[in-house]
């Protein structure tokens, strides 16, 4: 089984990616590769994090008509990544296009997992409300757009840990519940709004929870990794299994 927890490679570039995850080598870790990232290193990173057994979530967040993310997806496919998204805004027909692109660029036997974006844990309400005239309460909000991921084929979404037990409600245990706006005790939240630590995500019913600056920013990285393995009542070495 392997840990929950991906760590988030909010880093500028190569150099520093190498030296964060050399601790993590060989252990069967979760990494996110974010739009920074990807832009300025490219595909050979994730070919990179492939060599050394990582799992991969490459995060780019497609949002587009519905040719353009098949197409996107298609090639995105052949990078062999474990996890992609798109933003459930884009709709049923762009989302229905991405499962398509995926499954026709896939070389393996299995397409990567396919999760939407339902709204960003940086978005409050009042920004939902105010900026993006959506009148609806949030967890309304991010439920419909759920229940579009689900029957568009995704595998799940990602969202707020607040949000997920009314989304398991909804779309059912085994749609999968990706939670970043992860935030250890003490830590700033940052540009972070809808936030949860690791234990309350875990209560939740989060399936994945994704955690970038308490991590990489630790004086100890895999130390704290494994602390919040300890938190979801891991153990390391069951991890390997």
């Amino acid at each position: 089984m392997r840990s929950p927890i991906i760590i988030a490679l909010d880093f500028p570039g190569k150099k520093e990616v190498e030296s964060f995850i050399e601790p993590f080598e060989g252990q069967p870790v979760w990494v996110k590769v974010g739009m920074e990232l990807f832009y300025e290193v490219g595909p050979d990173l994730i070919s990179i994090l492939k060599e050394k057994q990582f799992k991969i979530f490459l995060d780019l967040k497609l949002h587009d008509i519905p040719t353009t993310v098949h197409k996107a997806m298609k090639r995105i496919a052949g990078l062999e990544a474990d996890m992609v998204n798109v933003h459930a805004a884009g709709g049923t027909a762009m989302m229905k296009a991405a499962i398509e692109g995926l499954n026709e660029g896939t070389r393996n036997e299995k397409r990567p997992l396919c999760i939407g974006v339902t709204q960003l844990t940086s978005t409050s309400s009042q920004m939902l409300r105010d900026e993006l005239l959506i009148h609806e309460p949030m967890q309304n909000t991010v439920c419909h757009y759920a229940s579009l991921a689900r029957d568009s084929g995704l595998d799940g979404v990602v969202c707020s840990p607040l949000e997920v037990p009314q989304i398991k409600k909804v779309c059912g245990s085994a749609f999968l519940a990706v939670t970043p706006g992860i935030r250890l005790a003490g830590d700033d939240k940052n540009d972070q709004k809808r936030t949860a630590d690791p234990a309350a995500a875990q209560q939740l019913g989060s399936d994945f929870i994704v955690v970038g600056r308490s991590i990489t920013q630790s004086l100890d990285p895999l130390k704290t990794y494994l602390n919040i393995e300890k938190e979801w009542g891991l153990q390391h070495e069951t991890t390997n299994s």
